[in-house]
């Protein structure tokens, strides 16, 4: 199989290429040498990893308290290990603690959480943050060479997970990259015809985070194109299984306890990052009483347009693209966008449109977004000098959602055009690689253009 070089593939990386004697040339030996793409990859992310690392120094030297928006350094895990009874040894949905102090995650997280407080020693809330690091490290090179074997032709756009920014600056804000693994494994998986054990992986991926039900849907619909129901019901079977595994033993030890990640997600209103929030702003507020309603309904209506393109598209949409798209909507159209939930869009935005061009301008409006929220909570946190108004934070808001806007546009066109499409078209004579079972259920052939330019 032909392996796709990114200075060959790509215009950014042959322009950077340049200090290092330009694009790899024919007769490139490759994998000469101990230091082979997976190597590279680990040592990429682990170098990331400790930049993002640096980036929380002042709250690591300083304390999780005063100056963590100002510095940029706020985390979700220091608190939480005190505020929800962890660092007294409290097991997640099952301890009897007061209902403001039960875990509002999935049951899975709550897992990894528990187990993270275990191998700390007891109140040691900096101890605590740094096992954290070490364990969503592990979660992000699981994504990272998940990402790079579930495309084997292109195993080197794996490097855009691997340096995201996104990720680097808020990979530790919360737990996230433990779902993001699990999906990048399940995605692996189907794309090396494995549909049972994909679902396994998306099953325990919902487990811990809820976004990765959201992938069921698009999955459903590409089988049924490519009439593939045999292998979507393996994948959805699996599913099942591996969630009920996890959320069981928690629903029949403490219900209350295990749903109040539901009950939380449901009373939830308008909240940081939404458009919901920039909408307020702007004097045109959605009553609360009906926002789960409206939103729910554009989410909805988004689904159907996606839909409807997965059908009616000339040629079948390659996997990625379809799943970026869903994600998508559900972050634009949802009552609160954290700045870590970009990072459950990366792996999935470098499968669909594998561009460092691309990427980087929409991680460039992430950034401002990631600098903007933090400076709007220091000024209703008291600090007024340093804070962000309330307007300006809603243009923060506006420019990463327009952002992503154009990103899922860039994916759109290359479904409907799939001569801009650079996985198509990059000379591998791969149509798919994510395809698994729909291509050999056959799903309609496309056409390349072996050689046409970088997009």
């Amino acid at each position: 199989m032909i392996s796709i070089l990114p200075s060959r593939d790509d215009r950014v990386v042959a322009s950077g290429s340049e200090v290092a004697g330009g694009p790899a040339g024919t007769r490139v030996l490759l994998g000469a040498t101990w230091w082979n793409v997976f190597r590279v990859l680990i040592l990429m992310t682990a170098t990331a990893a400790a930049v993002g690392y640096l980036s929380k120094y002042y709250c690591l030297i300083n304390g999780w308290g005063e100056g963590k928006y100002t510095h940029l350094c706020y985390s979700d895990i220091p608190p939480l290990y005190s505020l929800r009874g962890l660092a007294d040894g409290a097991i997640p949905y099952i301890s009897d603690l007061p209902a403001d102090q039960v875990l509002e995650y999935p049951a899975l997280t709550g897992v990894f959480v528990y187990l993270a407080a275990r191998l700390t020693p007891a109140g040691n809330t900096d101890w605590f943050f740094d096992v954290n690091v070490i364990l969503l490290l592990i979660c992000w090179l699981v994504a990272v060479i998940a990402t790079a074997l579930a495309q084997r032709s292109r195993p080197w756009d794996a490097a855009m997970v691997a340096l995201a920014p996104g990720i680097i600056l808020a990979g530790t804000i919360n737990w996230d990259l433990l779902p993001v693994a699990l999906v990048a494994v399940s995605i692996a998986l189907w794309a090396h015809n494995r549909p049972t054990w994909a679902g396994v992986f998306l099953g325990l991926g919902i487990a811990a985070k809820f976004y990765p039900l959201l992938l069921l849907g698009p999955m459903f619909l590409l089988c049924w194109r490519a009439r593939a129901w045999g292998a979507f019901g393996r994948y959805l079977g699996g599913a099942i299984v591996a969630w009920l595994a996890v959320n069981v033993p928690f629903m029949l030890a403490s219900f209350d306890g295990w749903s109040r990640f539901y009950t939380f997600s449901r009373e939830r209103g308008e909240d940081f990052g939404s458009i919901w929030l920039a909408l307020t702003t702007a004097g045109r507020q959605v009553p609360a009483d009906q926002l789960n309603t409206v939103a729910t309904g554009l989410l909805l209506l988004a689904s159907v347009g996606i839909a409807l393109l997965v059908w009616r598209a000339p040629q079948a949409p390659r996997v990625a693209q379809v799943l970026f798209l869903v994600v998508a909507a559900f972050l634009l159209t949802n009552k609160v966008y954290s700045p870590q939930y970009v990072i459950w869009l990366i792996p999935l935005a470098v499968l669909a449109r594998p561009r460092w061009r691309d990427l980087l301008i929409w991680q460039a409006a992430e950034a401002v977004y990631f600098v903007a929220v933090w400076l709007y909570l220091a000024g209703l946190d008291g600090d007024d000098a340093k804070g962000l108004s309330r307007e300006a934070y809603a243009v923060a808001i506006v420019i990463h959602i327009a952002a992503t806007v154009w990103f899922s546009g860039m994916v759109v066109r290359d479904i409907l055009r799939p001569a801009h499409d650079p996985v198509r078209n990059d000379g591998a004579g791969v149509e798919d690689p994510l395809a698994g079972p729909l291509a050999v259920m056959g799903s309609r052939p496309v056409a390349t253009s072996v050689g046409a330019p970088p997009q």
